[in-house]
């Protein structure tokens, strides 16, 4: 288990419990209000066995209980995802899709051009790509919205596949850092199993978050708290924030000095 959740966990979830529990509340009729002024019907939700698709599903719960939607989607996927999704599943008895997309991305890989040469991520990508195609299918054919996954640590890096798990209706747990998912999780008793894993984004084998950032999320959640960490930790953050600005924004549209007409 990482050192910061090992350590800091059970004070996280003790000081925090009470406002947990008043943010559960609140976001899960948020999701309510928003689906209803949409004039849909409830959720859906691509569950990869981590703990913030966990959380966000678990939200839906509350106020959709039998119009959440939980898709499972694995694509060359490491084996724990599926079944920890299906534990969360199960454990709070939500409604489940899966499909095994790895035909589908075959498929897919198969007709594009020189990709010897591409970038592993480039073709990672695609993965999170064909889940959110997938996601929307499902809103469209039953009348839901589609729930984001990303939490304000991913949002504020980058930390997602732009158009992929990046593209939603609605994102409920982007105001929380991972730490405070973490107590979130807590409050709405996600399995165990699936907070304890190791956070990655099960898009290539064997990668976690930490790994691929550069720096920890106890380093990170000093971060946005002011605390002191090392300079080189602030310079990765700060660039990675910088970099990927783009992905948090609509696309750039041109416009004229001058009308046509």
């Amino acid at each position: 288990m990482l050192k910061w959740l090992e350590k800091g966990l059970t004070s996280l979830y003790v000081d925090t419990h009470s406002k947990a529990e008043m943010m559960v509340e609140s976001v899960s009729d948020w999701i309510k209000q928003q689906v209803e002024e949409a004039g849909c019907k409830g959720t859906v939700t691509g569950l990869s066995g981590g703990i913030d698709s966990a959380v966000v599903a678990a939200l839906s719960k509350r106020v959709f209980p039998e119009d959440t939607l939980g898709v499972i989607m694995p694509c060359y996927s490491e084996p724990r995802d599926e079944e920890d999704a299906l534990l969360f599943a199960e454990h709070h008895n939500i409604n489940v899709k899966n499909l095994d997309l790895s035909e589908t991305y075959d498929s897919m890989v198969g007709k594009l051009d020189d990709t010897e040469s591409t970038s592993k991520m480039a073709l990672a990508n695609i993965k999170p790509r064909l889940r959110m195609t997938v996601l929307y299918y499902y809103a469209q054919t039953y009348k839901y919205l589609v729930l984001g996954t990303s939490n304000k640590s991913e949002l504020i890096l980058g930390y997602f596949t732009k158009y992929g798990d990046g593209a939603a209706d609605l994102l409920p747990i982007a105001t929380f850092t991972k730490m405070e998912v973490y107590a979130l999780a807590r409050q709405l008793e996600i399995p165990e199993r699936l907070i304890k894993r190791p956070p990655t984004a099960g898009i290539i084998s064997g990668q976690t978050d930490e790994d691929e950032m550069g720096f920890t999320y106890d380093e990170l959640e000093k971060y946005f708290k002011g605390e002191q960490i090392s300079k080189d930790v602030k310079n990765k953050i700060e660039r990675l924030e910088r970099i990927n600005a783009h992905k948090r924004s609509m696309p750039p549209i041109y416009t004229p000095k001058e009308s046509l007409n």
